[in-house]
């Protein structure tokens, strides 16, 4: 069996693929990884983390997101990327000389692909098979579920969800609440600090200097329980107008059935039918946005959700199946090895 080494900085001794794990399988996040291994198995190529098959003893070795340390202009023909991370998160990941160290990259960038140095892939998951449509689960008419984050970037939609948090809790505050992790602590502007901070375990310390937002509900153990129960969700990408960049936020929504107000990939409409989610960029205002969503009826709101599983069962979302993602990439690389 040929050997395969998957580079990546966390969840090595192959737990990246273990989908029995509550922690690296939140949400069914992993899903998209084991389906990988699983396709190469097929294949009769073992896929292992890279402290199981090291990557001088691999004839394919395949880097999830930009590595520190790039591989040998002697490994260059064995040497794959995926690149998930947008440019405001990981810009190595944008560095075009580095692409040169790879034999073929899977992005989700719609601007490079040509399916000979570049092929396009997406945050994949594992699809539901209905969604709950039932209306009177619903508890509440609006969330948001985020980390606590900050990046300075003209393109970045971090600051936008913070926006739409205060707004609510100074009109509707009894309408929305938000969950997510990180905003319990102060958060430095500075990434560098933020990590030396964390690092040192002092985080705590400046508890006392964070924001106050009575909205604030906690951290979750399950999306999708969360999402459930609320009619709407704030939907904001970490970036806005990054063409192709949809990651598993609006897909969050729709599994759970919540309609996402999606803010994000200026191209969404190219990859998800409009009727499945309200678009923010139609909106100026929060007040225009909160009199829309509080005078929907239940036939237009259930129409919005029918589409959502109409979509969700239709070939057009056949691109962001795990199985889509798996059977790309090992196609693509069985190409290279014949």
């Amino acid at each position: 069996m040929i050997k395969a080494s998957f580079f990546l900085s966390i969840y090595l001794k192959n737990k990246v693929f273990d989908i029995n794990d509550f922690i690296v399988n939140r949400d069914n996040s992993a899903y998209l990884y084991f389906k990988l291994k699983d396709v190469f198995f097929e294949n009769r190529i073992n896929l292992s983390t890279q402290d199981i098959n090291s990557i001088n003893e691999s004839k394919i070795v395949i880097y999830n997101d930009m590595p520190k340390i790039l591989p040998n202009r002697e490994d260059i023909k064995k040497s794959y990327l995926l690149l998930f991370e947008s440019e405001l998160i990981k810009p190595e990941n944008w560095n075009l000389e580095k692409h040169k160290y790879f034999n073929k990259i899977f992005t989700w960038n719609d601007k490079i692909i040509d399916n000979k140095k570049y092929f396009k892939i997406n945050f994949s998951h594992l699809f539901p098979k209905s969604i709950n449509k039932d209306l009177s689960k619903k508890e509440k008419l609006c969330t948001l579920i985020a980390g606590n984050k900050k990046v300075n970037h003209q393109l970045e939609l971090y600051s936008r969800r913070i926006e739409a948090i205060r707004w609510f809790e100074k009109n509707h505050p009894n309408d929305f609440d938000f969950y997510g992790v990180g905003w319990d602590e102060y958060l430095f502007s500075n990434k560098y600090v933020r990590y030396g901070f964390r690092k040192l375990k002092l985080s705590k310390l400046f508890k006392c200097f964070k924001s106050n937002f009575p909205s604030y509900k906690g951290k979750i153990d399950s999306k999708k329980e969360v999402l459930e129960k609320y009619k709407f969700a704030i939907c904001y990408e970490n970036a806005r107008d990054i063409v192709g960049y949809i990651t598993e936020k609006i897909f969050d929504c729709f599994f759970a059935g919540c309609i996402p107000i999606y803010w994000g990939a200026n191209n969404i409409t190219e990859h998800i039918p409009k009727e499945c989610f309200i678009d923010k960029r139609e909106f100026d205002s929060y007040e225009k946005l909160y009199e829309y969503i509080t005078n929907l009826s239940d036939e237009k709101y259930l129409n919005y959700l029918d589409a959502i599983e109409n979509y969700l069962n239709s070939s057009q979302a056949d691109q962001f199946r795990a199985e889509f993602f798996a059977n790309t990439i090992v196609k693509t690389i069985l190409n290279d090895i014949k």
